[in-house]
């Protein structure tokens, strides 16, 4: 799939080096086709990891993306440049008059703090009410998903006894769903919180469909109004050693962290990690494009409500 960035978009090289396939704007502009507006709010601190991350889990479709980095205004980043902010990143008010095909909002490492206590959080609820209008389908992800069910359903999180890390393994639920399509009936997926939505909650709520679950780490996956809004509680776009860059970082900070789950092979942090959550994750990316953004979006993106 072609997926058009900004032509010198730092992550761009590393894509190019991945084979991965890009479009430059130039040649965007001169394709007779309409291609899919997708735009990814990037809460996250370390912006251009997210970045490459999530472009890579959106390259594996036939279809034309066009990319537009979102950030709130109401929270100072302090692990991304001003610069890449300030050259590739739109404010939420440059683009509410605008429609989107597809809306991805990332995880955040603020899940410890009650919602309020966010400081972007009311401008969060304001892009949130504005994607039921302005965006054919929401694709939350970790305490994005938990942040979109609590807002939207009033479902609150609660505090796990200690962090929830490593892969786990998730049961596929109602396959004939198009967003589960071509899955096994079991798949991977790495988990990386400290709070979760009680599983009983999410299946007592009549307007969630929950379409994968772990025994251990509970709902992954699960949708609303008919796939306009799908939430994800674990982190199917995580590289290789994201996990492991995380378990390090906690233990130089001195908190003691244990092991990620499922993760070391023979639970030895020297040992290089197995990947097996990629082909699950683009699959899943992949199903969402397809059948809940391009099958579902009109041609003419303004017609979106």
């Amino acid at each position: 799939m072609p997926i058009k960035i900004q032509d010198d978009l730092p992550v761009r090289e590393i894509l190019e080096d991945e084979n991965l396939f890009l479009v430059n704007e130039d040649r965007a502009a001169h394709q007779d086709i309409r291609p899919l507006q997708i735009c990814i709010l990037n809460l996250m601190p370390k912006k251009e990891d997210t970045e490459l991350q999530l472009l890579r889990m959106l390259s594996n479709t036939p279809l034309q993306l066009d990319i537009t980095f979102l950030r709130v205004s109401s929270h100072k980043a302090v692990h991304t440049s001003y610069n890449h902010l300030h050259k590739f990143y739109y404010r939420f008010d440059e683009v509410r008059d605008r429609n989107f095909d597809g809306l991805i909002i990332t995880g955040a490492p603020v899940e410890k703090l009650p919602y309020q206590e966010v400081d972007y959080w009311d401008e969060l609820c304001e892009i949130m009410e504005w994607s039921k209008t302005h965006v054919q389908s929401t694709f939350h992800i970790c305490w994005a998903a938990q942040a979109g069910v609590y807002y939207h359903y009033g479902l609150d999180k609660v505090m796990l006894p200690q962090k929830l890390c490593g892969v786990y393994r998730h049961k596929v639920f109602h396959r004939r769903d198009p967003l589960v399509r071509g899955f096994d009936d079991y798949f991977y997926i790495p988990h990386s919180r400290y709070t979760e939505v009680p599983a009983q909650k999410i299946h007592d709520c009549a307007d969630l469909k929950v379409l994968a679950e772990s025994k251990e780490a509970g709902v992954l996956l699960c949708t609303a109004r008919e796939g306009r809004q799908v939430f994800i509680f674990g982190h199917g776009e995580y590289d290789r050693y994201t996990l492991r860059d995380e378990y390090e970082r906690d233990l130089a900070a001195g908190l003691a962290p244990a092991l990620p789950v499922h993760y070391f092979p023979e639970d030895n942090p020297e040992n290089k990690p197995d990947l097996k959550w990629r082909s699950a994750s683009q699959l899943l990316y992949s199903n969402w494009i397809n059948y809940y953004v391009y099958q579902a979006t009109p041609y003419h993106i303004e017609e979106i409500r």
